[in-house]
């Protein structure tokens, strides 16, 4: 009897988190596979995704207050977080741009924030782009990074076409652990980003 109401008083058990399904499949499958492919005797040298870079800049809109707006709530609304503004660091008279004039918003995603939009990315966002025959394989930086443009924000489904008042399009860069680009390639692809042959 006692015990029951122990039990009934106890606190109810929270449900556990789901883990994302990028993350689960890079400790089930990648981990072991790089360690296979590249002879990494210790789990802590196999290279890992430690950061998503989403950055859009303003272009010709930087002077439209309005527009500016409309840019940063769409870049929140695929990303799933608030952008940080970036200023420009000098004055360039050519383009019209003055020192610490606001010239884009970009967005740093990290741990499951980072896998949940790489998961997005590869499963829904591009296959909906028209005629695709996959990611270039040559904008590795040297360093293991990889680094993207997008055209057009209409191919992300958080997007609806009737209230977008421009086509913009942004830079995506896979920031990884990786030493070589080759070993930055093999990881991306085992996480689901199609190069193109």
């Amino acid at each position: 009897m006692a015990d029951a109401k122990k039990a009934a008083n106890a606190a109810p058990e929270k449900p556990s988190k789901t883990e994302n399904r990028l993350k689960k499949q890079y400790r089930e499958v990648v981990i072991p596979a790089l360690m296979k492919r590249f002879g990494y005797k210790n789990i802590n040298e196999v290279p890992k995704l430690e950061k998503i870079v989403v950055n859009m800049g303003y272009g010709d809109i930087k002077d439209n207050s309005k527009s500016v707006q409309s840019a940063i709530e769409e870049l929140r609304q695929i990303a799933g977080q608030k952008p940080y503004v970036t200023t420009a660091k000098k004055s360039v008279a050519n383009f019209k741009v003055k020192e610490g004039m606001n010239v884009g918003a970009k967005v740093t995603l990290r741990n499951d924030r980072m896998y949940a939009f790489a998961d997005k990315f590869v499963s829904i966002v591009l296959p909906r782009v028209r005629d695709f025959k996959g990611v270039s394989p040559k904008s590795f930086d040297g360093r293991g990074n990889y680094s993207m443009g997008v055209k057009e924000q209409l191919i992300f489904p958080e997007i609806v076409y009737d209230q977008i008042e421009k086509i913009r399009g942004f830079d995506i860069c896979f920031v990884t652990t990786a030493k070589t680009d080759e070993e930055a390639k093999e990881l991306l692809k085992l996480l689901g980003l199609p190069f193109a042959k």
